[in-house]
């Protein structure tokens, strides 16, 4: 009953569908990837999906305001969501993930650190971004050579590979750093998975 049917691009900002089981009045369906769960005929619209109608092995939906008739197993797939902006990074000898990209337009080398909490860099590297370290909050953090201080910012880009986002929270350190830490404050906002020794970074918002 979950083989998938067919495929069916959506307009822009659709959900993405798959018709897993029917009822009389009701219909079983997989919204964005999610939990299973049951949507009733005349009920009201969940994630932008609505039941309408009812058929032997099929069901009618409107999505996102358009009508859709599907059979038991098809999906519909959102094209915004498949043309999501995504990266691949491939692991260096010792499993670390390195990639070229940008600050507020200037160039960067990054490493991928899930246990920073922002995105760090050192002062020279705050200088080329243009980024007054004194106008942040000023603070403290713990590295391996001890306390140093600290100024959290907020950068206006971050740019790596095709993926672009912005308003995101740093920190700047007093002294100079080899690279930028490619924190959480940017990875939250990825959906990330690991396959062997490759990295896939995919927007999620």
């Amino acid at each position: 009953m979950a083989i998938l049917a067919g495929l069916w691009s959506a307009p822009a900002g659709a959900a993405d569908l798959a018709l897993v089981g029917l009822m009389s009045d009701k219909a079983m369906v997989v919204i964005d990837g999610g939990k299973r769960q049951t949507l009733a005929l005349g009920g009201a619209a969940v994630d932008g999906v609505k039941l309408v109608a009812v058929e032997p092995g099929a069901a009618v939906f409107e999505i996102d305001g358009k009508r859709r008739r599907m059979q038991i197993g098809q999906s519909v797939v959102s094209a915004a969501k498949a043309e999501k902006p995504s990266l691949v990074l491939a692991a260096d000898g010792q499993g670390h993930f390195f990639t070229p990209g940008s600050i507020n337009g200037a160039s960067m080398r990054f490493l991928v650190d899930t246990g920073a909490t922002f995105i760090s860099l050192g002062a020279g590297d705050a200088r080329r971004a243009r980024i007054d370290a004194t106008r942040g909050t000023p603070g403290m953090t713990m590295t391996a050579n001890g306390a140093v201080r600290v100024w959290r910012v907020r950068l206006a880009s971050v740019k790596v590979g095709n993926i672009t986002l912005h308003d995101v929270d740093a920190t700047v350190h007093e002294h100079d750093m080899p690279i930028v830490l490619l924190g959480m404050s940017f990875l939250n906002r990825m959906e990330m998975r690991r396959d062997g020794t490759a990295l896939t970074l995919t927007q999620r918002y």
